[in-house]
């Protein structure tokens, strides 16, 4: 099809779903460059030439609006900018920005849609593509989803190059030098006998120059960064402790503060006796705020002091009290007026149960699972003259400024958020329940910078943890093969949950109740994947890798149970039934990283799992000993599609700590209510890999796609079910449901 035509055919679905949505964006809105923040306040000399590249006297810093919680975002997105606007890596200063529009994420919204990765077909495409049109009209600025890379990879690298091309307009207007003959090199423009235009000095020049439409990128042949291993901008701050955190922040006069509130989320506050807090050492006020109440105080272990001395008359929880009534409340939802959806589909799997002589049934669970980031969720927060400042991490920037607008009721312009790095989220801070409550103590000290920090215990048993799910699934197998797989998942919505928080609202099915389960490339005959919505328990968020997390254990542990059932191989039928040849290469690739076949000896085993989740299909193998004390895991092989390895450390690294944060909960965690509240208040009872039990991680990248993908999520799925798998190998004992010690031991 000729480009004009394919040009004609997006633009027609485009405008027709916007319109079918209740939404007329036109076209040729969609088309109009975004505004342009840092050009607000720019001072005499400086230059902002694209919404990511600021100039001024002291030198070039690149915007990086994805926030960083440990993943690198920053280096990445850096990268990327650099390649195209020539900087050299030592010179390299960054900055988040301010939350505006402009830094939209053009591919977040498209994973709500009902199309598996593996559907290259038209409707798909111009789905995802429409997905960017309501990024961009809707301002999401969010980081998640494993996006940053393949939201940024072209992006900034136009927006760097576009930089580039104004500096090189600029020399020759200062040189009266043809543009042509000009180059630059490490931020300067290079004239014909070797001269250099820093590009500081070219910015009172630059800044009057309108940058290009059209931009030519540099040929991979040229990277200089991109594709190669990268020290990340972070390594000297953190390794030396220097980098400063959120929670790090300090500021002339500054008070600090806590809060508590409801360990029952949602839960009413009947009433409270402050007496013994009001009187403490260091207290200075001790003020309500919503659900609960903040205590301010001269530093923050008196204020955590404080307020675990005020006595409280909690109301009860919104949703069942225990587990065992959720649990009812799952069971119960495998009903068809529960049915969220059902997009696979494939064969008859009615009429292969009703002929086969023998029917595999099994039930899985995996529990609630906090997200519990090193760093505790806090914010400084200053209230003075009309003008709100806010310093903290989040992943919803422009979602946090309407939280805090709507608690102070300033308006949007008076408002100031200033993103700092986190030590830690894994989805946690796409929430703004922190920020709202630190808001609320700001308005009580008017004037004065107020540092809010949560007690571990109160970040614990204040989470909004990965829901809790139950699979029921039946399947037939036939002449060595697996025949028929329907898989039944129940769980509560996550989108629902999370976007009601923030006042959106979520149209159709949630695609996270089934992701990784329903859109896995395996060509059983006899196929079904369907999605209940369980009514609303214990509010629930995003947990990395979101419902892929889950389900690629629900997944993945009965298509092993059937293959064993039909005497296969495991590496060999996954291999057979796999028709996605991306998919299939990952699966080849991790049977030969670990010999697949080889006898390992007495009480050894071994065990494989594959989830295709964010685009990218990941396929591990986990080789365990069957020990006189436990498992001991041994050796762990990762093989990984994306397209492109951007940096083959951080590459390693990502795809490393994914495995472990996969395997350490599926090992040892969860979260457990009773009376409404959460069980576990600390790392001491929800307690992840240790050290002596990590094993060695051998991590391959897969380069043979066009597609870009990030990393930072796709490792984690596939890590339980191979661990799982790894045990039955070990031991001949097939374990349903996570936390695996509760079955089984570990050393």
């Amino acid at each position: 099809m000729s480009r004009i035509g394919s040009i004609a055919r997006r633009t027609f679905l485009i405008g027709s779903a916007a319109i079918a949505g209740g939404v007329a964006f036109g076209v040729y809105a969609y088309k109009q460059p975004v505004r342009n923040p840092l050009t607000d306040d720019l001072a005499e000399g400086e230059a902002a030439l694209t919404p990511y590249v600021h100039i001024d006297q002291t030198g070039v810093t690149l915007i990086t609006p994805r926030t960083d919680f440990g993943q690198g975002a920053y280096s990445v997105q850096a990268a990327l900018l650099a390649e195209e606007l020539d900087l050299a890596w030592e010179d390299i200063r960054v900055d988040p920005g301010p939350p505006s529009p402009a830094y939209y994420n053009g591919k977040v919204a498209a994973e709500g849609f009902p199309f598996p990765a593996t559907d290259t077909g038209f409707v798909a495409k111009n789905a995802r593509a429409f997905g960017d049109v309501v990024s961009k009209f809707m301002g999401l600025q969010i980081t998640g989803g494993s996006s940053t890379v393949p939201d940024a990879f072209e992006k900034l690298r136009v927006a760097g190059a576009t930089a580039r091309q104004v500096l090189l307009e600029a020399a020759a207007q200062v040189t009266g030098i043809a543009k042509e003959t000009l180059s630059t090199k490490d931020g300067s423009v290079v004239l014909p006998d070797g001269t250099m235009l820093s590009y500081s000095e070219l910015a009172p020049v630059a800044a009057g120059i309108q940058p290009p439409r059209e931009v030519a990128l540099k040929p991979e042949s040229e990277w200089r960064y991109l594709g190669k291993p990268m020290t990340r901008l972070d390594t000297l701050g953190k390794v030396t402790g220097t980098a400063q955190y959120g929670i790090d922040m300090t500021m002339p006069g500054m008070v600090y503060a806590t809060v508590r509130t409801n360990p029952r989320l949602g839960g009413d506050v009947n009433g409270f006796d402050a007496t013994a807090a009001e009187t403490a050492n260091g207290v200075l006020k001790v003020v309500p705020v919503t659900g609960g109440v903040g205590v301010i105080a001269n530093n923050t272990w008196r204020a955590f002091q404080a307020a675990e001395a005020i006595e409280f008359d909690w109301g009860p929880a919104p949703y069942p009290a225990d587990m065992e009534a959720m649990w009812e409340k799952v069971g119960t939802s495998f009903s068809k007026d529960r049915k969220d959806s059902r997009f696979k589909n494939d064969g008859d799997v009615e009429a292969a149960f009703e002929s086969a002589d023998t029917v595999l049934e099994a039930e899985y669970r995996i529990p609630y699972l906090a997200h519990a980031p090193l760093e505790p969720m806090n914010a400084v927060v200053q209230l003075k003259d009309g003008r709100l400042d806010i310093w903290t991490s989040t992943q919803i920037p422009i979602f946090a400024m309407a939280a805090a607008a709507e608690v102070s009721g300033l308006d949007a312009e008076n408002i100031h958020l200033h993103v700092q790095i986190s030590g830690g989220s894994f989805g946690r801070r796409l929430e703004d329940d922190f920020i709202r409550q630190a808001v609320e103590l700001a308005q009580a000290v008017e004037g004065v910078p107020i540092k809010m920090t949560w007690s571990r215990e109160e970040d614990m048993t204040h989470d909004f943890p990965r829901p809790m799910q139950m699979a029921r699934a039946r399947g037939v197998v036939k002449d060595g093969h697996v025949e028929a797989y329907d898989l039944g998942i129940a769980a509560p919505s996550v989108a629902s949950s999370q976007m009601g928080r923030l006042n959106q609202s979520l149209p159709g099915p949630d695609i996270a109740i089934i992701a990784g389960a329903w859109d896995q490339p395996f060509a059983i005959p006899n196929y079904r994947v369907t999605g209940y919505r369980v009514p609303p328990l214990v509010p629930v968020s995003s947990w990395r890798s979101v419902g892929a997390s889950g389900n690629g254990f629900l997944h993945d542990c009965f298509l092993d149970e059937l293959i064993h059932a039909a005497g296969a191989d495991p590496m060999e039928e996954r291999i057979r039934l796999c028709w996605h040849a991306p998919s299939r290469r990952v699966l080849e690739a991790v049977a030969e990283m670990s010999n697949w076949g080889n006898d390992l000896g007495p009480d050894r085993g071994r065990g494989v799992a594959f989830t295709l989740s964010f685009g990218v299909p990941t396929a591990e193998v986990v080789e365990v000993t069957n020990t006189p004390d436990g498992i001991r895991i041994n050796k762990v092989y990762v093989a990984a599609e994306v397209g492109k390895v951007l940096d083959p450390v951080n590459f390693e690294n990502q795809v490393q700590g994914g495995v472990v944060w996969g395997l350490g909960h599926a090992m040892n965690c969860e979260l457990t209510y009773d009376d409404g509240m959460p069980e576990q208040t600390n790392f001491h009872d929800f307690e992840g890999m240790r050290l002596y039990q990590c094993p060695e991680i051998e991590v391959r990248g897969l380069e043979t796609t066009d597609d870009i993908r990030g990393i930072g999520e796709p490792s984690v799925p596939p890590a339980a079910p191979a661990l799982a798998n790894a045990i039955f190998a070990a031991t001949g004992q097939r374990i349903r449901e996570l936390p695996l010690n509760k079955h089984i031991d570990f050393v």
